[in-house]
Formats: C-alpha cells, structure tokens, sequence
C-alpha cells in the first residue's frame, strides 16, 4: 500500500534498562523478562531500519525505568519539536535526558511548563491535524500550550477524550494511511475519527489498535491475527513483533519510537 500520510527518515529510540522491571503499570501482570525485553527492542529497532529509518540508539538509563518509552517524552513535527512534561511525576527527567538529542535534529524546540502536563502518547499528528486525548497523563493546560506552540505555524489541535480505563489516546488507535485510521470501537464510536477512514480491530484484539507506521510498513504487535489479515488484505505490508514484556509495563509499538520525517 502507497500513499503514506507522512513520510519519515529518522527514528530515535532508547536501549532498556534492567530497572524496566520497576516500570509503572496499570495492573499487575509480572515483571517483564528482561533478556526478552532486550531482543525484542532489537528486533524492533531492526524493523525500523528494514523500513528505511536512520535510527538514532541512545543509552540506557539506569536510575528511569520507563525511559524505553521515548515517545512520550516529545512530539516530532516536519518544522518543529515540542518536549513534553509528564502526568507522571517520576518520568520528568526522561525529557531532560533527551532534550540535547531533540536539540541536535530541530532547529526550532518548544518545551510544556509546569503545573500543566502532557504525553506523547495522548498525541495523534494525522499530517492535517493534531489530535490530543485528555487522560490522567494529560490535562487540557498542557494541550493548551501544545496549541500555543504549533498554532501560530499552522497546525491545528483538536482536542478528544481518551476513553475511561485507558491510559493512552494512542493505546487504542493509530494512523495507517492518509485519511485512514486503525481504531477501537471503544474510542471510534465517540465519533471523533469522524473525517476519516476508519478501521475497526476486531474484538478481542484491542491491544493491536497500537502499532507505528513507517513510510509503507505497518509494525504491529505479534498475537493479533484477524488484525493482521485484516491489514494484510487490504493491502498494507505489516510486520509483527513480539510485544509481550513492554505490554506488561503498558507499553505499546508507538511507545518505543520518536518517527522523524
């Protein structure tokens, strides 16, 4: 499948910590295997190549558990970067640590201040506008700002709810092709995919709603397959990977990359 909504070049991702076991989540599900962990990122970071991203690898960080999780921490535009400030309080020195990486690829940087806050992960930039999901990680001050920042070079910001018990707007959707989207039922019947296409994962397969696209490759989690052969029939190229011990820690396909056009 063409057509891509928007075209990328680079990645940046960050190594996991052993300390990823000590990672925050929504339930208790055990820790995730570490040494799986590990082969799993690589494989990630492989898939990102293999679909054509100069990937930028940064350290691990041994004392920020959840510091794998890179997405949140900024939103990459065409034309700018806005640094994030997390709803939760222990990933706030994520974004220090990654500020100076943002800094070396954007000539131009924005950072959300205090006492709002906001999440990569609440964040849906479609190429036409930007979508952003109120949640406990993500309050209507910090997408203010967001707008404030990004506005005036004309992007628009739509502000949308994420659904109750769900930690991420992202958690249940994701942009596969221009004008097309892969949602839940959950989060499309609140009618705010509206102008768009929309592709409904089957039931049972909600956790499948999260996967990245790269230029013309969908990477998606293993384990979901009426997803796939919904995606494969319709024509996209689709890669799955392991997700099993991120997805304990609450961690997604998006959750593990900054996608850079």
């Amino acid at each position: 499948m063409s057509d891509p909504a928007i075209t990328f070049s680079k990645a940046i991702t960050r190594r996991p910590s052993a300390c990823v076991k000590h990672g925050l989540r929504s339930e208790d599900a055990g820790d995730p295997d570490f040494l799986r962990l590990e082969r799993d990122h690589q494989a990630y970071v492989d898939a990102l190549k293999a679909a054509g991203a100069n990937v930028v690898e940064l350290e691990a960080l041994d004392d920020l558990p959840d510091a794998v999780f890179v997405e949140d921490t900024a939103l990459c535009l065409p034309d700018c970067a806005i640094l994030m400030r997390p709803g939760a309080e222990s990933r706030g020195p994520e974004v220090t640590q990654i500020s100076d990486d943002i800094r070396k690829i954007f000539e131009t940087v924005f950072e959300v201040s205090g006492p709002a806050y906001i999440e990569g992960g609440d964040i849906l930039y479609t190429g036409r506008e930007i979508l952003v999901g109120t949640s406990e990680r993500t309050d209507h001050a910090g997408i203010a700002q967001l707008a404030g920042f990004v506005e005036p070079r004309g992007h628009r910001v739509r502000t949308v709810k994420t659904p109750p018990g769900v930690l991420h707007f992202k958690t249940d959707c994701s942009l596969v092709e221009t004008d097309t989207i892969l949602s839940t039922q959950r989060l499309a019947s609140s009618g705010c995919f509206a102008d768009y296409k929309v592709l409904i994962v089957p039931e049972g397969e909600e956790a499948a709603a999260n996967m990245i696209r790269f230029n013309n490759t969908l990477i998606m989690s293993a384990g979901f397959p009426k997803t796939f052969q919904m995606l494969s029939t319709a024509g996209f190229d689709v890669v799955q990977l392991n997700n099993s011990e991120c997805a304990k820690i609450d961690g997604g396909m998006s959750c593990l990359s900054l996608r850079i056009a």
